[in-house]
């Protein structure tokens, strides 16, 4: 089990080396309104935590789900954003964020970011300082360099072991692999069954606007440079200030050929509740990638999930992914608690 990260962890030595880099494009804090706030996330109570927390000292919507899902990233235990991430099949962690601003209708992203802990914020000042949407690879580093955000080595003692065991156990002919049996529990599910994680963070000021980030470090031993859907406006995550947010976590590659979130918002638009809206949307994402035999097992159902997230204008909220387990973060103000998904085949 991965041990619990705690606030006195999250400010440790790394953490708090680019702690300060989170205020980069942060707005002021405003008085707060009278109108119930609301923030969800992909499964993680920490950061509906945080992130209500900064809410509710009247932050802005977007800047509260940014240092929502920061805790996540500068975690060295969780091997799907930011620090000790899984690694691309060079040994390479490469990350992917974006990010949307309610009242402004504004977003910012960044693609095969290497080297900098926080994507989410980076992807915040791309938003802010540029007239651009999306920077990509060397010159995201770049940038984000120019910005003031610290390099630090992404990769860990553990990834480093889990990605050295993955590489010569597909390199047989060449390499003497270690047996994985020998390996500690940790390396060895790590190399074994790399992780496909990302987190999303929704919120809804006391004002009524919204705020949405999703970072990632995308596929486990991906080909370098391979970009998914988080940091792809519509895909991994949209956002209409009028209406709701959505955002995904799961196979990236089904959610860039349906425009996933934006369908999700636009059903939404049209009057469904939150939870239709969703089971609607995996329902498209199944009958048109299933068509690709790339998507679909031997019985022509999906073999890959995704799930979705969404958070109305007025605070309503709900998940939905196509088969498996899982579940919604939700903080309402007064208390942070677990909801369960819907599922489209189970």
């Amino acid at each position: 089990m991965r041990p619990a990260l705690n606030r006195r962890h999250f400010l440790g030595t790394t953490a708090a080396a680019s702690l300060s880099s989170l205020a980069l494009g942060a707005a002021e804090p405003k008085p707060t309104g009278p109108k119930r706030p609301v923030v969800i996330a992909s499964g993680n109570l920490r950061t509906v935590e945080i992130a209500m927390e900064m809410v509710q000292k009247g932050a802005d919507p977007l800047d509260a789900a940014i240092a929502g899902v920061a805790i996540v990233e500068a975690d060295p235990n969780d091997h799907t954003v930011g620090l000790g991430g899984t690694p691309n099949e060079d040994g390479v962690v490469e990350l992917d964020a974006a990010v949307m601003h309610g009242p402004t209708h504004g977003g910012g992203a960044v693609a095969a970011l290497r080297n900098i802990m926080h994507p989410a914020a980076v992807a915040r000042v791309v938003m802010k300082k540029t007239r651009h949407v999306l920077l990509v690879g060397d010159n995201a580093l770049k940038f984000a360099r120019e910005q003031g955000f610290p390099e630090t080595d992404l990769t860990t003692e553990v990834t480093r072991k889990a990605w050295l065991a993955w590489k010569e156990a597909h390199l047989r002919d060449n390499r003497f692999a270690v047996p994985l049996a020998q390996l500690d529990p940790t390396v060895r599910d790590l190399a074994a069954k790399p992780v496909h994680g990302t987190i999303h963070c929704s919120a809804l000021d006391t004002h009524g606007d919204l705020g949405c980030v999703t970072t990632t470090s995308g596929l486990g031993y991906k080909v370098p440079g391979r970009v998914g859907d988080s940091p792809i406006l519509g895909a991994g995550l949209y956002l209409d200030n009028t209406v709701g947010s959505c955002g995904s976590v799961g196979l990236g590659e089904v959610n860039l050929l349906n425009c996933a979130s934006y369908l999700a918002v636009e059903n939404l638009r049209r009057g469904m509740k939150p939870k239709d809206a969703l089971v609607a949307t995996c329902k498209r994402v199944v009958e048109t990638t299933t068509r690709d035999p790339r998507f679909r097992d031997d019985r022509g159902r999906p073999n890959f999930n995704v799930v979705f997230y969404c958070l109305t204008k007025d605070g309503r909220y709900a998940a939905a992914h196509i088969h498996g387990p899982a579940s919604l973060a939700v903080h309402d103000g007064e208390t942070a608690r677990m909801v369960d998904s819907a599922s489209l085949l189970d």
